[in-house]
């Protein structure tokens, strides 16, 4: 691969007062940053003109699932626990072939690099449970589209009476046996899956593509998964992700079948709470459960949009901050926020948590917020550099026209990155040292043609999805009046303005 040099670029610069730095060139070689300043390239290398304009990091999305990308804009607002059931029932019409799995992941491949997000961890669940053709599907999407990923399998393996407070006694016998069946995917079987990728994908297109590990959540695996996972994450160094506290639900949970622990606490209990570990959502948390987050080095993964879309909380951004426990922002997934849009999650994040503390000081600051987005997520990906503009970094990086209409005038860079910008300023994203966007455009896969064939086939299936949506639905009184029953609980902590 050829250098690369930024020529006449303003770097991002988050400690500066103005938030950039003066003009200068910056040369990538062999998908890293290797000199800022007035560096002399090779001969033979590319010139990008920067025309004075900004040179900043790609976007991390810290937390993302993929399976439902087609699935945008289908659901109402809903509560997790009832959004789930229509989320992916595991019903065989809708296990999906290869193409499907590699067209949906394509999607959102597409929004993200178009809008500036150069690297994602997919949290992929498969219904109705994964196989290496399907694995082999997602993967090769992200390898196609020139994205840099993070990919797990998120594959609950316990009855799903078991992850549930109250359910067992809700539901009548005739309802009650279809959920007291052991998932379809073991987890020896599950184990298989992991080797096969790892041994096939894990450091594919020179690291661009890795491997992760996922328990969904401390509740929807046995200890003895959990602990084959924490080994796994441990001999690869792989970033572990764990949903935790997401609703109050959850909360209750720990309280009817945890012994009064939370699922915070019953990590730690069982020694899987690590600096591998990718907290998600932590919103029902209490201050016991952040200092045990603080004291393992865990990363939390904040999903504001997601959160207010389900009506899950609002989660201590200030509190987790002031513990010093790292921050990255994600999307969760594209029909729990319906845009797959880093932008949009920045300012929802910035903006949020003015609704939860009094005291204006503590209130997210641009910065922090753009930090999240970058070099936090770089940390919860195990990625040393990544999100930085650092001398050996990964070559990700957006570069933003700056006399675009957000940022005319230019009042404070920062702000007018969170507040004003959606992504329609990119002139251009880089990934691993190769422009893989330029003026809207992606450079490595037919876009027109990728969209044409995914909205002709998943317009096919949605006859299928509705005849689903009915099927699952003889749950929904039972599934209410669990949530009605854990919403009325006392536990504590008060995370909704309702």
């Amino acid at each position: 691969m050829p250098e690369t040099l930024f020529r006449n670029v303003r770097l991002l610069d988050l400690q500066a007062h103005d938030g950039l730095t003066a003009p200068c060139d910056l040369l990538v070689r062999d998908g890293r940053i290797a000199e800022i300043g007035a560096p002399q390239p090779a001969p033979d290398a590319a010139v990008v003109e920067g025309r004075g304009d900004l040179l900043m990091p790609g976007l991390v999305n810290g937390h993302f699932h993929s399976s439902v990308n087609h699935m945008k804009g289908r659901l109402p607002s809903l509560p997790l626990e009832i959004f789930m059931l229509y989320e992916c029932p595991e019903l065989e019409v809708l296990r999906p072939t290869p193409r499907e799995a590699y067209l949906r992941t394509m999607l959102g491949c597409i929004e993200m690099l178009k809008t500036g997000t150069t690297s994602v961890q997919d949290d992929c669940f498969f219904v109705p449970e994964p196989t290496p053709e399907i694995i082999d599907a997602v993967a090769q999407a992200y390898l196609d589209s020139g994205m840099r990923a993070r990919l797990a399998l998120d594959q609950p393996e316990v009855p799903e009476l078991d992850k549930l407070p109250f359910l067992r006694d809700l539901l009548p016998c005739e309802l009650r046996a279809p959920l007291e069946q052991p998932s379809p995917c073991p987890a020896p079987r599950l184990l298989e899956l992991y080797d096969h990728l790892l041994g096939q994908w894990h450091g594919a297109e020179g690291g661009r593509l890795k491997a992760a590990v996922s328990c969904s959540a401390p509740q929807r695996v046995t200890p003895e998964y959990f602990a084959a996972l924490d080994d796994l994450s441990q001999r690869h160094d792989l970033p572990f992700y764990a949903h935790m506290l997401e609703t109050k639900l959850q909360r209750v949970y720990g309280e009817e079948c945890l012994g009064g622990r939370s699922l915070v606490r019953y990590t730690a209990d069982l020694g899987f709470l690590s600096e591998r570990m990718n907290v998600i959502h932590a919103i029902w948390v209490d201050d016991a459960d952040l200092d045990l987050i603080a004291q393992s080095g865990a990363s939390v993964a904040h999903n504001p949009i997601s959160n207010l879309r389900l009506g899950s909380g609002i989660m201590r951004w200030r509190d987790m901050l002031g513990r010093g426990i790292p921050l990255c922002l994600g999307v969760d997934e594209a029909i729990a926020d319906d845009a797959i849009n880093m932008w949009s999650v920045m300012k929802t994040a910035a903006l949020v948590h003015t609704l939860d503390r009094p005291r204006y000081e503590d209130w997210p600051m641009a910065p922090e917020v753009l930090r999240a987005a970058t070099e936090g997520g770089g940390r919860a990906m195990r990625e040393p550099g990544l999100g930085t503009l650092g001398i050996g970094a990964p070559a990700d990086l957006n570069l933003l026209d700056l006399s675009a209409l957000p940022f005319v005038p230019l009042n404070n860079l920062p702000r007018q990155l969170v507040h004003c910008e959606l992504g329609q300023s990119l002139r251009m994203t880089m990934v691993a040292g190769e422009i893989v966007t330029e003026k809207g455009r992606l450079l490595r896969v037919d876009e027109a043609a990728l969209l044409e064939e995914a909205g002709a086939l998943f317009a096919g299936k949605r006859a299928q999805m509705d005849r689903a949506d009915a099927q699952v639905a003889r749950y929904l009184p039972a599934y209410r009046a669990m949530y009605d029953m854990a919403s009325a609980r006392d536990v504590g902590l008060r995370r909704r303005l309702g």
